[in-house]
């Protein structure tokens, strides 16, 4: 299988303050990964160092992702390297419908250019696809969205824009039952029709692993992954919590 994520002893620091302290993972094309443990453990500190923010900085070791050294690409050139980051609280841009920032973000990392015709007509088959009534992309973005309206708008994003790697941080926050199950069938049926795109799912929580199948369950812990296993380590962890 090809590898396409490789991060070997990554240290990151805030202010001079660690945060990763050895973070090493290995994740090829295809596989979902969940990375599980306490607050405060790195997991989301992990999701934006991968994705470039600036607060960030990698003090040591190295991320690798199809080949490229990450850490010499600032953030829109890894996006257009095929990463996508579903953040666990979306922002609210008024004045900016979803469509504009969808068509925006296909034109700034695709070659290919749609005239607005034909880019509404590949948002309509996306919607049509995700069960999305394609009227909801007219709306500003996330102004006015319920929890689940917020993460649909997201995972409509990487349908959109189809990346190589998917990093979905705490996409089951805030969410109910019925939304979470909602997101879930939408995330799955991407899958299902892009079985090479590859997923790093950061949570809390066992309950989505209900929805989504992983390959591999890692634990997080004071910034370095502590275990690794398979889903049943992420029902032991439901079962004993992070402490055992």
């Amino acid at each position: 299988m090809k590898n396409i994520l490789s991060l070997e002893n990554l240290k990151v620091c805030i202010d001079d303050k660690k945060i990763l302290d050895g973070v090493d993972l290995s994740i090829n094309a295809g596989e979902v990964h969940v990375i599980m443990g306490p607050n405060g453990s790195g997991k989301s500190t992990l999701a934006y160092t991968l994705m470039g923010h600036p607060k960030y900085t990698v003090c040591d070791g190295s991320m690798t992702f199809l080949g490229q050294d990450l850490t010499k690409l600032s953030t829109d050139k890894r996006a257009k390297l095929g990463l996508f980051l579903a953040f666990q609280y979306p922002h609210e841009i008024e004045g900016v419908s979803l469509l504009d920032l969808l068509r925006q973000s296909y034109n700034s990392i695709h070659d290919e250019k749609f005239s607005n015709i034909e880019f509404r007509d590949l948002i309509s088959r996306k919607a049509e696809e995700l069960n999305i009534d394609p009227k909801f992309v007219l709306r500003d973005v996330n102004v006015g969205f319920s929890g689940g309206e917020k993460k649909k708008a997201e995972v409509l994003q990487l349908s959109v824009l189809s990346p190589k790697l998917v990093i979905l941080d705490e996409i089951d926050s805030g969410l109910d039952i019925d939304a979470l199950a909602d997101v879930c069938s939408v995330i799955n049926l991407l899958k299902k029709n892009n079985p090479e795109m590859t997923f790093l799912l950061i949570t809390h929580y066992q309950r989505i692993l209900k929805h989504i199948h992983p390959d591999f369950v890692h634990v997080m812990n004071k910034g370095k992954i502590v275990q690794s296993g398979g889903s049943e380590l992420a029902e032991k962890l439901e079962e004993k919590g992070y402490k055992n």
